[in-house]
Formats: C-alpha cells, structure tokens, sequence
C-alpha cells in the first residue's frame, strides 16, 4: 500500500526549495521503487492568504493522514502586521502540538567539500559530526500564562512563562541516550540549572535516565557555555539533548560551523516514528522568488525522512552520496559559492542531485 507524504510548501522560498525535493522524490518514485503518494497542502502566510488560518483544518486533516509531512519554510514582512496568535509561525507550532511531534533532530555535519565553506578554521570544523536533539512541544513557546498586559503604573508588561512537566523531559531524555547510544555513545545536556528552577528539574531527570543507559557517558553545560564551546571546540560534542528554546538558539548556531544554514536538515518525530521533515531556514523572503536558495537542506530532510519515517535507510543513503558527489563536482549555490566552484541555480542544484542519484 502506498504511502502518503503531505507536502507543504509554505511561504518565501519553501515552494521553491520543496520543487526540488518533490522532483527528487518522483524519481525515487519511478526510477528506485519507492511507492509514495504526494499530496500537497497550504501552511503559514500562504493559508492565512487563501483560509484567514495558519492552519487551515483541510490541512490539519491531510497531515494526521499521512505518513510524514515535508515542510518548507513558513513566515515573511508580509504578515508581520497581523496579531501574533494568527502569524504564519501559529502554523507549524500547531502542526509540532497536533502531531505530538516532540524530539527535533537536527544533525550538523560538514561535508568534507566545505570546510574552507565555513567561517571557521578548517582544522576546527574537519570532521564535524554533532547530533542536536531539541525538545519540540514544550518549554517557553507552549508554556502558559503568555501575553501582554497593562500594569498599573501603566506600563506595559511582556511575559512567557518556561515550564516542562516530569514526563517531557523523560521522553527527550531517552531519545537523546537512545541517539547516543547508535553514535559514539557521548551526550551533553544543555540547561541553565543554576538559575532557572525549569532546568534544574530537567538535570535531575536526565540523570535519573541515564541509569538506563550506562554505556553512554553524560556530561551537563550551561546553555551559554554551550554557545562558547561550539565556537571554540565543536567536535568534543557528539549528541547534545536540550529544551525547545536553547535548542533552537544552538542548532542555528551550529549550522554555521557546516558553511550554510542552507546545508541542515532535521526530523521532528512523535512517539511512534511519525515524523515532520524540513530545513531548519526560515523563509528568506528577501530571495524568494529568485531561483538563488539551496535546496540542499531540504533534499537531506528527504533523505531523513527516507530513514525515518519509511524506514528506507539504504534509499537514504544514497540521496546523502548524491548530495556528497554533487559537492565533490564543484557545484555549488550562492550561499556556499567557492573560488573556483561552479554557482547554480536552486532548480540546477536540484537537477544535479536527481542525475547524481541515477
């Protein structure tokens, strides 16, 4: 029976860059036996434009259907106006809550074509191989109350509030040793025990875990050392486990080391392998539109839906030694553009992959 991959293109350059992943999906489709169904949706600025929602219900409806979602990219100015509990970001905070999608992997590699692609020294990035584990579904972008209130000074007063619950952490916790132990067996937990109550709890549970897992050697660190230390020495990490917040901070981060935001994949997963597929970008609508953005993050989110989702590692591989031999070509998009290298459009890059593949 085939599988059905909802894809959401989204807003900026999210129906570009998911051109390419569609493209490359439909020749796994005819050419490597992968019997999917592609059904597409509207997300974001896009349904706000055609439903007045974010989160359109036909939309909410296809993805609890399927069996992964591919995501662009959501948001832009263009929406900036509107209240913040309908702005295009409502809409993938809602696909995360709905979905129960709550451990976001985010890996960090280097591909060896890139290192002088980074702004770091070589020697400091060669080999670069760190796995991100974020927790999705709670922390400071769920927690309640939220909101802005008049105070009677008559200020006006902003506030979030940082909260995870025993079983949150529990979960994570062990996707993170679970990731550990497939790896090198190493995992850093990143919080701020020492002045946020919210994650001191989250140091106690993970430690709690770890009992379960006595292979893996578990270190802790503060979040702003943790920022420090994957400038100075990023290859001491292997798997780093962290909250929703500190999580998306770092992995930002870390995509620096690999030469380009434009390179990062990730995978945000529920408790049974169902999972959301899409680059860790935003929407860059200063490009959109342009034929100039590299879809190369959003076909390595393919790849990892591959092994993920459909269970497919083989297929997996394959897409990641077709993204590896394009590189080793010399071609290259212009946010990771080389002395020397070749620069291609979006649909060039993608047209390489799907012949590198074949």
């Amino acid at each position: 029976m085939s599988k059905i991959i909802a894809v959401l293109p989204g807003d900026g350059i999210g129906p570009e860059i998911i051109a390419e992943a569609v493209k490359l999906l439909n020749t796994l489709n005819q050419s490597h036996g992968l019997d999917i169904q592609l059904e597409e949706g509207l997300i974001g600025g896009a349904a706000i434009d055609v439903t007045g929602k974010p989160l359109p219900d036909a939309t909410l409806e296809l993805v609890k259907k399927s069996d992964a979602v591919l995501l662009g990219a959501v948001g832009g100015t263009k929406w900036e106006p509107l209240p913040i509990a309908i702005r295009p970001e409502k809409g993938l905070l809602g696909l995360r809550s709905e979905l129960g999608l709550f451990a976001n992997l985010r890996p960090a590699i280097l591909f060896p074509e890139l290192a002088n692609a980074s702004t770091l020294k070589p020697e400091v990035v060669v080999g670069l191989d760190i796995l991100i584990v974020r927790e999705l579904t709670g922390g400071i972008y769920f927690g309640k109350p939220r909101g802005v209130r008049k105070l009677d000074n008559g200020e006006r007063q902003g506030f979030n509030t940082l909260v995870y619950d025993t079983h949150e952490i529990e979960r994570i916790a062990r996707v993170g040793f679970e990731s550990a132990m497939k790896r090198q067996r190493r995992l850093c937990s990143v919080d701020k025990a020492n002045v946020l109550e919210a994650t001191e709890l989250w140091r106690e549970i993970v430690i709690e875990i770890s009992n379960d897992y006595p292979e893996v050697e578990l270190t802790h660190m503060y979040v702003d050392n943790a920022a420090m230390q994957l400038v100075r020495f990023p290859k001491q990490f292997d798997v780093m486990v962290t909250n929703n917040m500190f999580g998306d901070i770092l992995s930002d981060l870390a995509s620096q080391l690999t030469g380009s935001i434009g390179m990062l994949p990730s995978a945000s997963l529920d408790s049974n392998g169902k999972g959301m597929y899409e680059p860790i970008h935003g929407s860059a609508p200063d490009i959109a539109g342009r034929n100039i953005a590299n879809p190369l993050a959003t076909i390595l989110s393919v790849a990892m839906l591959l092994r993920y989702s459909l269970k497919l590692p083989e297929l997996a591989d394959k897409v990641e030694h077709a993204v590896s031999k394009v590189l080793q070509d010399g071609l290259r998009t212009a946010d990771i553009r080389q002395d020397g290298k070749t620069v291609v459009s979006t649909r060039e890059m993608g047209d390489a992959i799907v012949a590198a593949l074949n």
